[in-house]
């Protein structure tokens, strides 16, 4: 019997291309594992009305780990018209099923490296007076908070009556007093302090791990006061548990032009559901792209490891597949570091290293050209071919503790 039960999830567009790969590269590290393929996405939100069925709910549930591709998120007006008929104007609401999860499962702290391979073409660079330039060593964490935010789903068009008199006892919603219901939208950050507290103190609990001087708290306090003055409050007093590291405070606007001046100063960045989502697609940009970006969704029982890119429908019925599965693979990785077999992990990444800096294969967004059916005839390999390179590195490579 194997040892560990993985849900696998491809979901949408490029998941069902990027994660059998995955699989390929866990097999290959010998992670003792079985792996149940479950629903999840597009189809299911047409056929069903619902994008995550119960059922795959049960599997993780039940079996604690997943793995998941990538799914489409449309609003919520063109996911009615993409309904079958028949469900059509029965009270189906299209929600993202990656949020349902995290909030099912209370996957609260989202992980998201931002860490560059040598070697890789798309890395930052900054140009120095003298003419040259210095290529720092980006090595960044963003920790999301998961669950709450911009992203917790209370939020209204045309709001009811009873939540309407409640807006209007605050002194600010005078200006909007007089317009219509149809036209008015509301939606709620929250921020909750034990969820604050819990993101932040995995964030120095990393930080103190890796060795690391300090963690940035990047939130807005001195506009949006009282949810990012809660974060920010939070973070002083988890700060005090941890007197060899620093806390260091930015606002979310002022961070996006810092980290393209000097990113290698922010190794952990903790921030609030929307801003940490913005915040590692921006970091992530100075890695290489989201075909170098991972992520875990890490709760009290569940977690689920997923690359933060979407489903690129325009490449998903290409033959051969072209996108860089460098990301789910790593995600596959941080699944094991969460498992504990960190060594596997380790080979993992190091076999990565190892192909981007040889540089002998790379896929269309590594060699800078349009993605499409057309570049793999320009030298691009294909998603399989850069799997494959990967696990030929993995092949040859003597295992940690193994005899020499």
């Amino acid at each position: 019997m194997a040892k560990y039960t993985v849900i696998t999830m491809p979901g949408d567009g490029i998941g069902n291309q990027v994660l059998p790969e995955s699989i390929r590269v866990l097999k290959e590290v010998g992670f003792d594992a079985e792996y149940i393929h479950a629903d999840i996405g597009w189809e299911c939100w047409c056929n069903q009305g619902n994008a995550l069925p119960d059922r795959t709910i049960e599997l993780l549930t039940r079996h604690k780990l997943g793995l998941f591709g990538a799914i489409t998120s449309k609003p919520n007006k063109e996911a009615q018209a993409e309904l079958k008929p028949e469900l059509r104007g029965k009270g189906y609401v299209y929600y993202s099923p990656i949020v349902t999860m995290r909030q099912r499962f209370n996957l609260d702290i989202c992980m998201r490296p931002c860490i560059a391979f040598a070697g890789n073409p798309l890395n930052y660079i900054r140009k120095r007076a003298d003419g040259g330039f210095d290529e720092p060593l980006v090595d960044t964490t963003v920790f999301r908070q998961g669950t709450e935010g911009m992203y917790c789903g209370v939020e209204w068009t045309n709001p009811p009556d009873n939540v309407r008199s409640a807006l209007n006892t605050h002194p600010k919603f005078k200006a909007f007093a007089g317009i219509p219901g149809p036209e008015l939208a509301v939606s709620l950050r929250i921020i909750t302090k034990n969820a604050a507290r819990r993101i932040v103190t995995a964030a120095f609990e990393y930080a103190k791990k890796r060795g690391f001087k300090g963690v940035t708290i990047c939130e807005k306090p001195n506009v949006v006061r009282e949810t990012s003055g809660m974060m920010e409050e939070t973070a002083r007093e988890v700060a005090r548990n941890y007197p060899g590291i620093a806390l260091w405070s930015t606002n979310i606007d002022a961070q996006l032009m810092w980290l393209n001046k000097n990113p290698e100063d922010y190794n952990v960045v903790v921030s609030s559901n929307l801003f940490g989502d913005i915040l590692s697609d921006a970091f992530a940009g100075l890695v290489g792209g989201l075909g170098f970006a991972a992520s875990g969704n890490i709760g009290d029982e569940v977690a689920v490891f997923e690359p933060t890119h979407g489903s690129a429908p325009k490449y998903a019925e290409l033959n051969p597949p072209i996108v860089n599965p460098i990301a789910m693979i790593l995600s596959a990785a941080m699944m094991l570091d969460h498992v504990g077999e960190h060594a596997k992990a380790e080979r993992i990444r190091q076999a990565i290293a190892e192909v981007v800096r040889e540089g002998r294969v790379r896929t269309y967004d590594m060699k800078r050209i349009p993605g499409g059916g057309k570049s793999i005839s320009q030298g691009a390999a294909s998603t399989i071919q850069m799997a494959d390179a990967i696990l030929e590195k993995l092949a040859k490579a003597v295992p940690v503790g193994a005899a020499r």
